[in-house]
């Protein structure tokens, strides 16, 4: 190790001895006790320090997320291509109601946030032969600290619908759940985060084109990069709306869960990053898992209704959704679905079939199938997660474990983020999905754990001085 080196190890050797647990910030992890295997030790959950999260949860309404779906359902059909112009059926007057609602919302941010429409000409493709005028809404809500204002996490929905027949324009098409639910999700969010003061910026995207093949999306994330804009964060909630297991599933109602859908190995590695990932058993270590990660430590530590479940996969079998257009774009981004779907209502034309007792109901992707309570709690493990990651500092950087000699012990460096007061080391035995041990090692960028680095996998992650913490960054290996 270069002599440069020596002042931050002797710092960071002073901290080795720093308290076991985590005295800031919402998650609380331990260490196995002694004798202890660490894959039996487990996350422990502790009081919110912040009065925020209470109060943007508390604010999120369920009558107002039954009133979204029940209006997006009413313009009849938001198909993608189905019309423009109407004040009352189609996709036209359905993302200008959505602006209207963004834009009152906005009337509370104190001018810190914005709402447009983004109008792109889409190209030709199998579900638009001829092209067209695609639309997305989006809001802005522009942090209020200086260091973190550049730094983007986004929350996203799509607006559009269809029915059986993919190409029907005409034909009703409610979107009830798909994903009218998501939808209101992202306008009750944006309702209630936009009068809170956040560090960075949060963006509020509902895209058009989705059932097109996730035209809106993958618009507005190559667009996004191409401005070089600092996307550290994507929410994607997609079908949302219904906890019910579909018929012939032998399952409980879960209510109380929902579905968190992350990538493994990021999208489009080169050959290096593909070796590395290899060499270094980072199949379950990209930024979206981390993500995902996140967002179950803050509905368990914040004692939310809802909580997310990890689930280590992109998406589902045979469907995709908009996140994925900010995988490939290189953006961290995870989606949020509900679990046993019921296909049978999800992409079907609506019909009136009649039961035993000869009472008629609708059968489809109809509001009368949407739980608003649930979607409303969804949304706020949405909301917190969010205000979370806004008012945390950025993860630290080139985090990696010290590889230069053999040994028994992990030494862990990594460079310092801009806003920390301090950082905190988290491990996990490599055969488990959750990050198990934590310690705050203080404003330091180096640490030594005493713990084999062959038996553990390693992260870093900053907290601020208010406590907040950032995701945790996955350490690779280097010799300095």
């Amino acid at each position: 190790m270069k002599s440069s080196s020596n002042s931050w190890r002797a710092a960071g050797a002073m901290m080795t001895a720093a308290a076991l647990f985590v005295a800031s910030g919402c998650t609380q992890i331990r260490y196995a006790s002694k004798g202890m295997p660490l894959t039996k030790a487990r996350a422990v959950s502790w009081t919110p320090t912040n009065e925020s999260v209470k109060r943007v949860v508390d604010s999120i309404s369920a009558e107002r997320v039954r009133a979204d779906v029940d209006r997006l359902s009413a313009f009849g059909t938001r198909h993608t291509l189905s019309d423009a112009v109407s004040e009352t059926r189609g996709i036209g007057a359905a993302r200008r109601w959505i602006k209207a609602e963004l834009e009152k919302a906005a009337a509370e941010s104190g001018g810190r946030m914005t709402v447009s429409f983004e109008e792109f000409d889409a190209p030709k493709s199998t579900r638009l032969p001829n092209g067209g005028r695609l639309v997305n809404v989006v809001g802005v809500l522009k942090g209020t600290d200086p260091v973190a204002a550049g730094r983007r996490y986004y929350v996203v929905g799509h607006y559009d619908s269809r029915n059986l027949e993919p190409m029907d324009a005409v034909g009703d098409a409610p979107g009830a759940n798909d994903d009218g639910s998501g939808t209101a999700a992202v306008i009750e969010i944006a309702r209630v985060l936009a009068k809170e003061k956040l560090g960075a910026t949060v963006v509020f995207l509902l895209t058009a084109g989705e059932e097109q093949g996730l035209i809106g999306a993958k618009y507005h994330a190559e667009e996004a990069k191409a401005r070089g804009e600092k996307i550290a964060g994507v929410l994607s909630n997609d079908i949302i709306g219904d906890p019910t297991p579909a018929p012939g599933v032998e399952a409980k109602r879960r209510d109380r869960e929902v579905r968190v859908f992350s990538e493994g190995i990021p999208r489009n590695p080169s050959a290096e990053e593909l070796a590395q990932i290899r060499t270094l058993a980072m199949e379950s270590d990209s930024s979206s898992r981390q993500l995902a990660r996140f967002v179950a430590e803050v509905g368990d530590c914040e004692g939310l209704p809802v909580r997310g479940v990890m689930v280590f996969r992109p998406d589902r079998f045979l469907r995709g959704g908009d996140h994925s257009a900010f995988l490939e774009a290189g953006f961290a981004a995870v989606r949020f679905t509900e679990f046993d779907e019921n296909y049978d209502r999800q992409h079907q034309n609506v019909t009136e079939v009649k039961d035993a007792n000869g009472t008629t109901r609708r059968e489809g992707d109809v509001p009368e199938y949407v739980d608003a309570e649930y979607v409303a709690n969804v949304a706020r493990l949405n909301a917190a997660v969010l205000v979370h990651l806004a008012n945390a500092p950025a993860g630290p950087t080139k985090v990696r474990v010290l590889t230069a000699e053999l040994s028994n012990d992990t030494e862990v460096a990594w460079e310092a983020s801009e806003g920390a007061a301090g950082y905190e080391v988290v491990t996990r035995a490599t055969t488990s999905a959750a990050w198990e041990t934590s310690r705050d090692v203080g404003s330091v960028t180096w640490a030594r754990l005493g713990v084999s680095k062959d038996d553990v996998f390693v992260g870093v992650r900053a907290y601020g001085k208010d406590g907040w913490k950032s995701p945790v960054v996955f350490a690779t290996a280097a010799k300095e």
